[in-house]
């Protein structure tokens, strides 16, 4: 790092300073270094191309702003963005840009993330063109991979296949599970181990609508052979979304010879499906069997600690901060998916700097409202919790609080009873919005008040009229 380009930085960093917010500072100025200085030409590195392209809508006249008052009427300003991060083998791999043109994706590293070329199977031989072809994104390792007990085994079962290929007794290796809950990073980082590895493999990853699209566009050129001879040669190969070979009976004949060739020859093959081999429908026997040779492995919901280490890993790649009570309750609320938590996180930021506010549960209530499926019906737990209060005439903060009176128990246990069965909030997340109360504590509740309409005539009346505004605002 230049002491010049570290000493003329700082001095943009004043200027800057007066002309944003705090949090809006701290978070998008705070985390960039200064790289060299040449001339009037100051180069900075930011942490990604999200981060970059964000400077650029949003900071561009901040940034011109402070280059002009430092480095004069001629001052320039470069970017260098960190595209990969590497690892203990590799260097981080950074792509310069020039200041007020972030139009796009910056040039792409030479790795398996290459397009495809013209003519994807007219070549006969493995060669370095055809190594490159894997259609892998370098994002996608096990380094970002984050490891809970919703995949310890898949991601273990994958490291075990990256590291021997072909060899062990997981081929094929198939992941499954539902949507957003990173089958697809998993398989890629499996291909990127491979690939980096100290063998030269061709690996190859192709999503199966792809791969009906290039075997019925064969068939219509005459391209048979040259297809088929492609994918047999192919060292490791990852195919993404099985079930939607269903029903194409012609693909599914071509894939079924591909799969014994690749096996036969110790090839390693990986698939993804949204369901374990068992439950596959439209597919031939057969083929169902050989899937069932290697090991299934399935992907669950990520818990509570796991979506905690998953926003702090985002925040760390995006070079971002927000607020520890923000991190646990996005990671308590939003326990669907991965895909739906990064989606949330990255709408929080945006709308921070957008609005020149700072990050905290306020904002991130707002945000979630527009996004996580049972607040989009507006009964959200808030909803349901100052229903609740204003019926029994206490505060919403009592319901949270730690005291044991009676009329505020039974109005918390009705509460937590509504917002079982109106949102999807798993057990936990409720409990958390309760005061930070375990799950058992809701079993319980629901429990009492269940038993309690069985018995108390007064009772089961006030809960069906509290149903009933639930229904309405519901609808």
């Amino acid at each position: 790092m230049s002491v010049e380009a570290t000493a003329v930085w700082n001095e943009c960093l004043r200027v800057i300073e007066q002309h944003v917010n705090e949090q809006s500072f701290n978070t998008w100025f705070k985390p960039i270094n200064p790289v060299k200085l040449e001339g009037s030409s100051l180069t900075i590195q930011v942490p990604s191309q999200f981060f970059y392209e964000w400077l650029e809508d949003n900071y561009i006249n901040q940034l011109k702003l402070a280059i002009k008052s430092i480095l004069g009427p001629n001052g320039r300003l470069e970017y260098a963005v960190v595209v990969d991060r590497g690892n203990s083998q590799n260097q981080p791999y950074v792509v310069n840009l020039p200041h007020g043109t972030a139009t796009g994706n910056p040039p792409k590293k030479h790795t398996g993330n290459q397009e495809e070329s013209k003519s994807p199977f007219a070549m006969p031989s493995l060669n370095d063109e055809l190594l490159l072809q894997s259609n892998l994104n370098p994002n996608y390792t096990f380094g970002t991979y984050i490891e809970g007990d919703c995949n310890r085994l898949a991601r273990s079962a994958g490291y075990a296949v990256a590291t021997k290929p072909g060899v062990t007794s997981f081929n094929p290796l198939m992941v499954y599970g539902g949507v957003g809950l990173g089958k697809t990073h998993l398989v890629q980082a499996i291909g990127n181990e491979i690939k980096n590895g100290p063998e030269e493999k061709f690996v190859l990853y192709v999503s199966s609508e792809k791969f009906v699209t290039q075997f019925l566009d064969a068939i219509k050129d005459g391209n048979i052979k040259p297809f088929t001879n492609f994918y047999m040669q192919v060292d490791v190969l990852i195919i993404d979304d099985i079930q939607f070979l269903a029903g194409k009976d012609r693909t599914q004949e071509m894939f079924f010879h591909i799969f014994n060739h690749l096996h036969q020859n110790k090839k390693q093959i990986i698939m993804t499906s949204d369901c374990p081999p068992k439950d596959l429908k439209g597919l031939e026997e057969r083929l169902v069997s050989r899937f069932k040779w290697g090991l299934t492995a399935d992907l669950q919901m990520p818990d509570f600690e796991t979506r905690v280490a998953i926003i702090k890993r985002k925040m760390q790649t995006e070079g971002i901060f927000i607020p520890d009570d923000v991190i646990e309750y996005l990671a308590y609320t939003v326990d669907t998916n991965v895909r739906e938590l990064e989606g949330v996180l990255i709408s929080l930021i945006a709308h921070a700097s957008l609005n020149r506010v700072e990050i905290d549960l306020a904002l991130a209530k707002t945000i979630m409202k527009n996004i996580v499926k049972d607040i989009e019906t507006e009964v959200g737990i808030d909803f349901i919790q100052k229903t609740c209060a204003d019926y029994f005439d206490i505060k919403v903060d009592d319901l949270k609080a730690k005291t044991r009176k009676k009329e505020i128990v039974t109005a918390r246990q009705v509460a937590m009873y509504f917002a079982k069965e109106f949102t999807n909030h798993s057990l936990k997340s409720i409990g958390y919005h309760f005061g930070g109360r375990d799950h058992s504590t809701v079993i319980h509740a629901v429990q009492t008040v269940n038993d309690l309409m069985d018995t108390d005539t007064a009772f089961r009346n006030a809960v069906n009229e509290l149903k009933k505004k639930f229904k309405m605002k519901a609808i």
